[in-house]
Formats: structure tokens, sequence, C-alpha cells
């Protein structure tokens, strides 16, 4: 039995290409390592996936037919959707870093190992699952400036109660600060800590990462709550505690 299949028995992920060729061989190829597959050629074939099955991620091509996939990712990630893992044959740091903006988990470019798509599903999983309830996180909740961090809900609320929609990467930042208040933390530590040593990721993902929960949490509350310092990296600067 393969091991990740009894790890993660229910996981199910969403191809979403309207290369059907492509579509099948990713859809072959990590159903034979334990997921649960849908198929999806467009947005109106992936809606009604998302009504049929509870999506845990999207593997999403960005040019697709109709709506295209930086659109997709941006709806769903402001209604609180599923992971998502873009993939695209716009290969460079721009689209990339753009994907990441709009709220994607990871990025690949095509053409891309099925390997190579697997291990950064895993690792998108692995992120998550530490939010929600990693060994040594499990249940905790932080307090920080009147917003109160859930991780095994993986939820963030503002002073005001309301419910603030963060993506798994963010999250994953968030819980790092949580972790380490106070304290400097440069791109470095925060890839590690934030997203594994086994996924590649650019420093520019972080900063557009960094910027987009920064705006997030100024929304909320006066005050800069993660400041950037030049040439060293980032501080969070709130007293934290948990419950």
């Amino acid at each position: 039995m393969n091991s990740q299949a009894s790890v993660l028995p229910a996981r199910h992920i969403l191809v979403v290409d309207d290369d059907s060729q492509l579509r099948e061989q990713v859809v072959g190829y990590l159903r034979e390592h334990g997921y649960q597959l849908h198929a999806a050629s467009d947005a109106t074939s992936m809606e009604q996936a998302l009504a049929a099955a509870p999506i845990d991620l999207i593997v999403l091509d960005v040019m697709l037919p109709g709506e295209d996939g930086l659109s997709i990712c941006r709806r769903l990630t402001e209604s609180g959707g599923p992971a998502i893992v873009m993939v695209s044959a716009m290969g460079d740091e721009v689209d990339r870093v753009l994907g990441l903006e709009l709220g994607a988990d990871d990025y690949l470019p095509k053409p891309c190992s099925p390997r190579e798509l697997l291990a950064r599903v895993r690792a998108v999983f692995r992120r998550l699952d530490e939010v929600r309830g990693g060994a040594p996180r499990r249940g905790k909740t932080y307090h920080f400036q009147g917003f109160v961090v859930d991780t095994l809900r993986r939820q963030l609320r503002a002073p005001n109660g309301t419910t603030i929609l963060l993506t798994g990467g963010e999250f994953s930042l968030l819980s790092v600060f949580l972790e380490n208040p106070q304290r400097i933390m440069s791109r470095d530590q925060l890839l590690e800590q934030a997203r594994g040593s086994q996924t590649e990721v650019f420093d520019r993902a972080v900063d557009v990462q960094i910027s987009r929960l920064r705006r997030k949490l100024h929304a909320c509350v006066e005050g800069e709550i993660i400041k950037t310092y030049r040439g060293a990296g980032y501080l969070f600067d709130a007293k934290v505690t948990r419950a």
C-alpha cells in the first residue's frame, strides 16, 4: 500500500486543464499515489466538480478557454476556496509572482514532471496540516492586538469579530510570525519554516504574500504590525499570547 495514501486517504484534487492528454496524465499519476481525482477543462466544468465533491486542492492551468486561471484563482481565493497549485507555460517570474499574489499556494511552469507536481501537492497539504493541527500547534489559539488565530480551524478573526480570509501561504507565514514575535526573520528562514525546504519558492513570492497579509491586518487596526528591515527581513511587532 502506498504510504501517502494511508496518511491522506480522502484528499480530493481537481485538475483543471483544457489539454486533455496532459490532464489525463496528471490525473492518472496523482491517483496512483492515493488521491481522489476529479477533472475539468474550463471554469464551468470546474464549478460543477466543486459542487459535486469536497475538493481540497486544485491544480489550475492559467491558459483556459473562457475565464482564465488567474481570474479563477482570484475569485476562489476571495471566497475562501480550496488550496491552489497553478501551472502555466508562461514561466517568467512576473507571471509566477502574479499567480502567488492572487492567492495561489504554489506555482509551477509547464512543462513540469509529474513527480515534481506530486512533491508540490504534498508540500501544500503538509503545510495545511501543520497549520490546522500539527503536533507543535494542535488546538492552539493565539491573540495579538485584538486578533484571534485558531490554528485548528485555520481561522483568523479581526478585533471586530469578523473572519479574515487567508490563503494557505498567508496563514503559513502568519503562523511562523506568531511563533517568532519580535524577532527579525530573513526570507530564507520564512521560506524554510512556512513552505518547507522541499518546495522551490522565489524570494519575491515571500514579499508578495507578506504584503498581502500586511494589508489584511492593517485594514483592521492602526499601526504597522509586520515591519520590513531592509537587507535583513521582517519583524512581527506585536505582543503574542497563546491559549
